[in-house]
């Protein structure tokens, strides 16, 4: 499958479909995929868990989460007592059988933070990898090189991020974001997500789209954690980059926009709202159609 974009042009309806279509009767957890979520750092823990819950919630067969905190802090998540969660050297020994990875979510700047990264980029097998947050800023100011390999790459900045990546300043990233995004995914030949308005979408061959769903609601904490878990969460169900991609960020935005519509903000929104508003999303068509849908 070829991973050009209609370039300029916004995500349509028809790129989103393939997400939606029904499952197979006789599917089971190992159908749909392992996700797994290496993050969450003393003090972050919560990013992490924003994302192995939106992976669940967008449809993941399992959802791990391996958490930079030796011991880990908790034993279970009380809200999702699903997620299995682990501190992060025991899960990465067990990387082969992941299907899918986030990594980045509330890690920090710590050594072995770093070092848990690194390994996950020597062990990944070429499975799809989303790069987020504090993975983006070590990245940016050397502490890790890309040395990830082979496989799927998706780099999800936001503009500050962006320009960190770029050595560059925010302003300058948003007076040319598609061309922001286009420099990023060249650096780095990875698919890049440049979050904020119209958020950009950017395949390794350089073609483009903006996104048209979303509103302001989205400008709080733990949504972009969310965003990372959605897309994640896709790939591990094994879709192609070129529709998981896509679709997990138009999907994020129509969530925030179904919120609105049944008066969940934008004011007050908050990232954990988000999680069921997908899964319903991904669920009802009806609903769909009353949000711009065809």
């Amino acid at each position: 499958m070829t991973t050009s974009l209609a370039t300029g042009s916004p995500i349509t309806s028809q790129q989103v479909y393939p997400v939606f279509a029904p499952r197979p009767a006789d599917g089971h957890k190992g159908t749909f995929g392992s996700v797994a979520i290496l993050g969450g750092a003393a003090g972050m823990t919560g990013a992490a868990m924003l994302a192995a819950r939106a992976a669940l919630k967008a449809g993941a067969g399992k959802v791990f989460v391996a958490l930079v905190q030796t011991p880990i802090p908790v034993a279970y998540d009380t809200v999702h007592p699903e997620l299995m969660l682990n501190d992060a050297e025991s899960l990465l020994e067990d990387a082969a059988n992941m299907s899918a990875w986030a990594a980045g979510c509330g890690l920090g700047q710590a050594s072995h933070a770093l070092a848990m990264l690194r390994q996950l980029f020597l062990r990944r097998q070429e499975r799809p990898l989303v790069l987020d947050a504090d993975g983006l800023n070590a990245l940016a100011c050397g502490s890790i090189a890309p040395t990830w390999g082979r496989g799927e790459v998706v780099l999800t900045p936001h503009p500050t991020e962006a320009a960190r990546l770029l050595a560059t300043d925010t302003t300058s990233i948003q007076e040319d974001r598609p061309g922001a995004a286009k420099a990023i995914s060249q650096r780095y030949d990875a698919w890049v997500v440049l979050k904020g308005a119209n958020t950009i979408v950017c395949a390794p061959d350089q073609s483009w789209q903006t996104n048209p769903t979303g509103n302001v609601g989205l400008a709080t904490g733990g949504t972009g954690d969310v965003l990372g878990g959605i897309i994640v969460s896709l790939l591990a169900q094994g879709f192609e980059a070129a529709i998981a991609v896509p679709a997990a960020v138009w999907l994020h935005g129509a969530a925030a926009d179904l919120l609105v519509e049944r008066g969940i903000g934008p004011i007050g929104m908050v990232a954990t709202d988000l999680t069921d508003a997908v899964r319903d999303l991904r669920n009802h068509t009806t609903t769909l159609a009353r949000i711009g849908f065809h």
